[in-house]
């Protein structure tokens, strides 16, 4: 168990102690939670930034407000909101068939398992690939060992030269080759490196200074190291970024993956989702057009299928939003006028660590809900 000594020096770098802190600070101290950066915002501020436990456990170092979080596949709806941008502007449509912007993807055809691959039932649309019910697979073959080796256009290449698992529109399948390709078409329409377009676009003028493909040396010393249960299943131990090359700084052979490549902090997740709940503008500038976020945060997959998720975001009733591969999640919680941001870095929890995101939710809403 971590010393109480250990757990108030961590808490005592952090904002004044609050109810959040006593909740999480329980899941600390029975090692089912390493540490943790919770935040709530309305549309015009953050009202509360909770910071619990350790970002090292053995370094004894404390979780900040401006811990660094392998955001992973929260990067979808970031990069979906890049492409409606381009929508807005009357660059692409979403029903738009791929092979208009990427010829490789003109004769593909449908896998069937074990006999000669069929011919699609139509073409994959931008809409398709933002909602995961283009066929594609979740990966392609030659991107191993890691999702980060290959330039884009090579990547996206790739995914064209290979069967489609599924007919367009007919089934939804997690693709992150599906967000890559529509972040291909992001470059080929505007001219520009799909990195460059983020930072000029989105990530500059929001002011998310701590959102990156490549986290600097300064960055690396913030990021937050993974932990996941040990053999027991009662303790933590070190777990890893596995789907990331191990020099995070490294520009030569490390290439930005839209689908789940970015780094990031609780406050600039929220400056981006602040934006959406805020119909698209934030502090006087718009993003994107009410209709595009629309688009974003309705459901697109078609009703007779389970899955709800609109372009690059999950959808709910009253919600919608994003988790990542180690935990960590973002949520615009439209009825409630509330963004709330979820930042771990765990493969697995030990006991109850998985609840301590719920408990973080069920207090802020109690506390700023309708307010």
């Amino acid at each position: 168990m971590i010393p109480r000594i250990l757990l108030l020096a961590a808490l005592a770098c952090s904002p004044a102690a609050s109810f959040a802190e006593s909740v999480l600070d329980a899941f600390v101290q029975k090692e089912e939670l390493a540490g943790a950066v919770a935040l709530v915002a309305n549309k015009d501020k953050v009202l509360n930034i909770t910071t619990a436990g350790f970002a090292d456990i053995d370094a004894k170092k404390p979780m900040q407000e401006n811990t660094l979080f392998w955001i992973a596949s929260q990067s979808k709806g970031i990069t979906a909101a890049a492409v409606m941008m381009l929508v807005d502007e009357g660059k692409l449509s979403l029903n738009d068939p791929v092979e208009k912007y990427l010829p490789e993807f003109k004769n593909q055809k449908v896998g069937t398992g074990k006999d000669a691959p069929v011919e699609r039932n139509r073409s994959i649309t931008i809409r398709d690939l933002l909602s995961h019910v283009s066929g594609l697979p979740f990966a392609s073959a030659v991107e191993k060992p890691t999702l980060d080796g290959l330039p884009l256009a090579e990547a996206v290449k790739s995914y064209a030269q290979a069967p489609l698992v599924t007919q367009p529109g007919t089934k939804y399948q997690y693709s992150n080759a599906g967000i890559n390709t529509a972040a291909r078409v992001l470059e080929v329409v505007s001219g520009q490196a799909y990195e460059d377009f983020m930072d000029k676009r989105l990530f500059g003028p929001l002011g998310m200074k701590d959102t990156t493909f490549w986290p600097n040396a300064e960055q690396v010393s913030r990021l937050a190291k993974t932990y996941k249960p040990d053999a027991s299943k009662q303790k933590l131990t070190l777990g890893g970024l596995g789907q990331m090359k191990a020099d995070l700084t490294d520009h030569v052979t490390r290439f930005p993956m839209p689908a789940g490549g970015l780094f990031s902090t609780a406050k600039d997740v929220s400056t981006f989702c602040r934006m959406l709940l805020n119909g698209g503008e934030l502090d006087g500038r718009r993003y994107l057009t009410a209709a595009a976020l629309k688009e974003l945060s309705t459901r697109q997959t078609p009703k007779e299928l389970k899955d709800s998720y609109g372009l690059g975001l999950s959808v709910g009733p009253d919600s919608f939003g994003h988790g990542g591969a180690q935990a960590t999640n973002m949520e615009v919680r439209t009825k409630d006028g509330l963004v709330i941001v979820w930042m771990v870095q765990h493969q697995g929890f030990p006991g109850k660590g998985g609840q301590a995101q719920g408990e973080y939710r069920k207090w802020a809403l109690k506390e700023f809900s309708g307010k």
